[in-house]
């Protein structure tokens, strides 16, 4: 009989530390594990009780489809892994990409390391004009070439604007036209959102009890995202 796992919360930044303190890498899980009880060493990682499946006030039918999603420069930094706890991070990924039967919920390709193609966690919000309120009510499992779609100034930043848009088409069916007039009419929401400073709310992920850990605030972010842009890639918009 093959004993139980103890599983293991290890954030991505300290494999490394966690593989000297004695881990080990479960490919098919997708999780690090103590190979034996008792290590003093692997204590800090030890595993947190599951996320649900579905998180308080979730709207799993939020955001249905491919679409070009994005973020005010006002809200830049507000995205929920940089704002969640590290280990609380992998928890969440994990629950997402596990609901989702590893698979893109757009267009159901799985992750494929020979061509690069990952499952990452990507967030739905919903903004109140009123308000200004910018409320988290859905996460949502893509894969690379979709996360890319969904984040295009950014893609367009890096070179990838013309292989995001032909993964727009590809998997919405629009023309060359078509593609290119949704990407124009998202900067125009974007452009007006980044006039409004947001007020994020996580409750969606503190009702759950996941731990925060705070972004920059609100009047900074446009400032620590540009300077990272210029450090990474030169200057461009999201």
């Amino acid at each position: 009989m093959t004993a139980r796992r103890i599983w293991l919360d290890v954030p991505f930044a300290e494999k490394d530390e966690a593989k000297a303190a004695g881990a080990r890498w479960d490919a098919a899980a997708k999780r690090w594990y103590a190979p034996r009880p008792g290590m003093a060493a692997l204590q800090r990682w030890a595993a947190a009780p599951e996320v649900p499946d579905l998180l308080p006030g979730e709207d799993r039918s939020l955001g249905s489809g491919l679409f070009v999603d994005l973020v005010p420069s006002t809200c830049w930094f507000t995205n929920v892994r940089s704002c969640v706890d590290a280990r609380d991070w992998e928890r969440l990924r994990r629950m997402v990409t596990r609901r989702a039967q590893r698979r893109c919920e757009i267009c159901g390709a799985p992750e494929d390391r020979t061509v690069r193609r990952w499952l990452e966690a990507h967030e739905r919000w919903v903004y109140d004009e009123r308000s200004r309120v910018q409320t988290l009510r859905r996460l949502i499992c893509l894969c690379t070439d979709c996360h890319t779609v969904t984040h295009f100034g950014y893609a367009q930043v890096r070179g990838l604007g013309a292989r995001a848009l032909a993964h727009l088409r590809e998997v919405t069916g629009m023309t060359e036209a078509q593609a290119r007039r949704h990407v124009e009419d998202a900067f125009a929401v974007w452009e007006a959102r980044s006039q409004v400073v947001w007020t994020l709310d996580l409750s969606m992920l503190t009702d759950a009890g996941i731990r925060l850990a705070p972004p920059p605030e609100a009047v900074e972010r446009a400032a620590v995202a540009e300077r990272r842009l210029r450090a990474e890639h030169g200057t461009g918009r999201w």
